[in-house]
Parts: C-alpha cells; structure tokens; sequence
C-alpha cells in the first residue's frame, strides 16, 4: 500500500475507514498478502490509514528516513515536547537506493526532497508512485512553504524524476483538475511531464525557484495543502 487514507468529514470532523475496508476487501478477494505500507511524506492534507492496515495484516509502514528532520521542525512548531524526532514511529526509515522486495518484483527508493525534506517516490518497474512532488501536467508542481520544504530542492528532484525513461508511468497523489478539465487524472509519463506547466514557463533552476516562492507566498496559511493551493 502507498499513501492510504482515512475518509475525513470536514464539516463534522468525523473520521471512517470505509475506504480502507474496501481497499483490504479487494486484497482478500485476490489472495493477496500485504507486507509494506508506503509513506511519500508527512501529509499535512489527509489521515494515513498505515497504522489501521498494520494493525489488520501486519505489514510493515515504512518512510524517508529525512521524516526525523521533520518531526525536529514539527514539535516546536505544536509544542509538542513528546513527539518522537527519531523516527521510531515507522518501521522503516528509507533512503535513496534501498530496494524493497514485492514479491518477484522489487521497488526502488527515490529521495524526491522539495515538498518537504522527507519526500521519496517509489519506482517498481516501468511506475514511479511520486507523492506530491508533481501533479498532472496541466496543473503543476509542489507548494514548497511546507515545514522544511524548498523550491530548489524540488526542482532538482523533479529533474531526477524526468531523467527516467520518457515512457515511465508516473502516478500522482492528488489531482486537482485544472482549469478547463472535469475529469480527474491519476497517471502520466515523463515524455508528459516534461511539459510540465511550471517547467515550460521557467527555462532556468532560479527562475523555477522563483516562480514557487512567490506563488507560495499568495497560498492560504490554513492548510498546507488544499484544494486551491497550487
């Protein structure tokens, strides 16, 4: 599992599961046996469902191991003086390189730093699960006003990103329908996003860094990342 999710309602700040139930149904109907729950990131927009498939199968929740220099910025920022900074939450810390067996397959951890320091995208095969590093290409990339996010460090990452094959699938995490576009969009390749709107309206790294500074600072400070905040 990568990056799953609790259903939150935010009128009423109820929380459910409905959507993991579904999701550990269809593992059950297809005799599948789930080792890993995979975290791109601190999410800041939704509630990991990771401990919820940890306490069903057992499976492992693994992150980047940067996400100790997250917690280091989030406990003062809360006051929260018992917040584990050493990552001890997580069974896995990941680093760039460290390889995971699936079953005759095997996934590649890619260190993707930018939206926040801990960010790392996933590569099994020919499909790199890339969290909120990039989104579909009609719409953009990362806010980078996260805790410990940096503009610069997302373009590099983006740039790794694109430096795979051009016909690599690369699924999103969110999608927020551009402008113009009803439907929602989860996969696109490299060859796509290599037309990136934010890439193709910046030519150089400092004018990338530019453009996302300033446009993160227009962003609403209520989340970290909504609905309008791209």
């Amino acid at each position: 599992m990568i990056d799953p999710v609790l259903d939150y309602d935010p009128v009423d700040g109820t929380v459910d599961t409905q959507s993991a139930e579904r999701v550990l149904e269809a593992v059950a109907a297809n005799r599948l046996t789930v080792t890993h729950v995979l975290e791109t990131h601190a999410h800041a927009d939704h509630l990991s469902a990771a401990p919820l498939f940890k306490a069903k199968t057992g499976a492992r929740i693994g992150i980047g191991a940067k996400i100790r220099d997250v917690q280091k910025v989030f406990r003062p920022m809360f006051s929260a003086d018992d917040l584990k900074v050493d990552g001890s939450d997580f069974d896995l810390l990941l680093n760039d390189g460290d390889r995971i067996a699936l079953g005759e397959l095997e996934i590649e951890v890619i260190a993707t730093p930018g939206h926040t320091a801990a960010d790392v995208s996933y590569r099994v095969g020919d499909a790199v699960f890339v969290g909120d590093t990039l989104f579909m290409p009609d719409y953009g990339t990362a806010r980078t006003d996260f805790p410990g996010g940096d503009a610069r460090q997302l373009y590099r990452s983006i740039q790794k990103l694109l430096a795979l094959p051009p016909d690599t699938r690369l699924y999103m995490c969110h999608d927020y329908k551009a402008p113009g576009r009803d439907e929602y969009r989860w996969e696109t390749t490299v060859a796509d996003q290599r037309r990136n709107v934010h890439l193709t309206a910046c030519v150089t790294e400092d004018e990338f860094v530019t453009m996302r500074e300033e446009r993160d600072t227009t962003l609403s400070t209520r989340s970290f990342c909504c609905r309008r905040s791209r």
